[in-house]
């Protein structure tokens, strides 16, 4: 499916109203969405600030677009209101009444006006933006008063967010900060849908996909994996056009978000679907489930409805080295993203610790999977580094074609030190990044960090990934020997007698 975006390659010549507008900084932007939460805060809890500001955002930024697009055809045809007002000139179609200036020009029941206009522009635009908005209760005045909404259309009206005045990409950004913004201030609720954007950096270097590459990601969230291979191309200043972007995603408002964050940085071929991916998986080809390049994600951890009842007899296959526990669904992820690798495939996941040494069915499965030998690496990430958890996690990367080199082998790093340790939480700071991914390419013993495990090794620990099992550390004995130990201890007993000589011949002084 190709989608729309809001920048063409070639811009045509803005009017000159349009033309000297400054842009917008990231800075004003952060500010600008910040705002809008402290507006909604009292009668709306913080996690569910999302539901709202988002939606206005994007609404605001097509309605902008819009007026632009229009603006341009109607100089070019010298007023004809008619032609500038034809589908063709648009991305997307705004219905009569569903702009953001009617809604704007409302003062009563304002939330009813925003409903309308939503599901106009939804209707009118449904080969992509359907349901796109989400399901927020706009006309609830117990929660949403009209002074309120009025309040948050006048705030979020500041500024014109048309391409002449802000760049996609700035827009995207400010985007993702407000994402990361509610997980501060919701910290568990918030950290259901955002991962570290360290993390998702350290993923992204790991996988390095490439131009024309197909990216899949089964818990997709808000979209912020998908968009870290997207920047990595543009890192490596490859075209990331050329991507193709898969998405599932339980949650609705999730879904929703991660589709309009994709349109807000300017991501043209991308399907986002919301569903259950481990009892309804989204993407078939003719065989059975759709393969991938790259698939990567971070799975809700230690998930306990998950669909046990259904793995049996699987009818995507996906059980190929066993059934995990009713309880916990870490190994149905993992299994799941396997049987999407296509026959070049590689993946990256972020799952809890407790997934490479739990025994049981768990057990069973990572034996049988590293006699397939997929799995490459093991890494092992610092504690309190994920919103709402205070629990390490671990990434595991695999291949269906590992290198020659490391066929047999699996790698193991150390990465619990690798943090810079808060008040409440702990960071992957851009330094500890480059050190585990220098780690894992190098490929070598690192004393106390890295280890590269043999088939002979796993199968003596019973398969069992327990990072310590591998890594071990080697203090350093930095005792004194007994000889010199006895010098300072005389040496110390030397200088109390001095001081305390000196303390009496003061002491004196003051009797006399």
């Amino acid at each position: 499916m190709r989608l729309y975006c809001f920048i063409f390659e070639e811009k045509p010549k803005l009017p000159n109203q349009l033309m000297s507008k400054e842009k917008i900084t990231l800075s004003q932007l952060e500010q600008y969405l910040s705002k809008a939460a402290w507006i909604l805060k009292g009668p709306v809890d913080a996690s569910d600030f999302k539901v709202y500001i988002f939606p206005l955002l994007f609404f605001k930024r097509i309605s902008d677009v819009y007026d632009e697009e229009y603006k341009i055809a109607l100089e070019e045809s010298e007023g004809d209101k008619e032609y500038a007002s034809l589908p063709e000139f648009h991305r997307f179609e705004i219905p009569q009444d569903c702009h953001w200036n009617d809604v704007r020009e409302t003062t009563t029941n304002v939330g009813h006006a925003i409903e309308k206009a939503l599901r106009g522009i939804e209707q009118a635009n449904q080969e992509y933006l359907y349901g796109i908005f989400g399901d927020a209760q706009w006309s609830n005045k117990n929660k949403l008063s009209d002074r309120l909404l009025n309040d948050l259309i006048e705030h979020f009206s500041q500024y014109d967010l048309s391409n002449s005045n802000v760049d996609s990409d700035l827009l995207g950004n400010s985007y993702e900060y407000l994402i990361k913004h509610f997980a501060d201030l919701t910290n568990k609720k918030a950290g259901e849908f955002y991962t570290p954007r360290s993390v998702v950096h350290l993923l992204g270097l790991i996988l390095d996909p490439h131009e024309g590459e197909t990216i899949y990601d089964p818990a997709c969230g808000t979209g912020g994996m998908l968009l870290e291979c997207v920047d990595n191309l543009k890192h490596n200043n490859e075209d990331f056009r050329t991507l193709k972007l898969y998405g599932q995603e339980k949650n609705l408002t999730s879904s929703s978000i991660a589709r309009m964050n994709m349109f807000l940085h300017g991501i043209e071929d991308f399907q986002i679907v919301r569903g259950d991916t481990l009892r309804n998986p989204a993407f078939f080809e003719a065989d059975g489930l759709k393969t991938f390049d790259c698939v990567i994600a971070n799975p809700p951890f230690s998930l306990k409805e998950w669909g046990a009842e259904n793995w049996v007899n699987d009818p995507f296959g996906r059980n190929i080295a066993g059934v995990p526990p009713k309880g916990n669904g870490d190994m149905a992820w993992v299994q799941h993203m396997i049987k999407s690798m296509n026959s070049t495939g590689r993946m990256t996941v972020v799952l809890p610790h407790g997934a490479l040494f739990r025994k049981g069915a768990e057990g069973r499965i990572r034996e049988e999977l590293l006699k397939q030998d997929l799995l490459e690496a093991v890494i092992g990430l610092g504690p309190n580094i994920f919103y709402g958890t205070q629990l390490a996690a671990c990434v595991l990367i695999f291949k269906q074609n590992k290198e020659a080199n490391k066929k047999g082998k699996v790698l193991f790093i150390d990465g619990s030190e690798q943090v810079r340790v808060g008040r409440a939480q702990n960071y992957l700071e851009p330094e500890h990044v480059q050190q585990l991914f220098d780690w894992y390419n190098g490929y070598e013993d690192v004393e106390n960090y890295v280890k590269v495990a043999s088939k002979a090794d796993l199968k003596e620990n019973d398969y069992n990934l327990n990072i310590p099992l591998y890594v071990e550390k080697i203090i350093e004995d930095n005792l004194p020997s007994v000889e010199e130990a006895l010098t300072d201890l005389k040496t110390a007993w030397n200088e109390s007698l001095k001081a305390e000589d000196k303390f009496k011949i003061i002491l004196k002084k003051f009797v006399q």
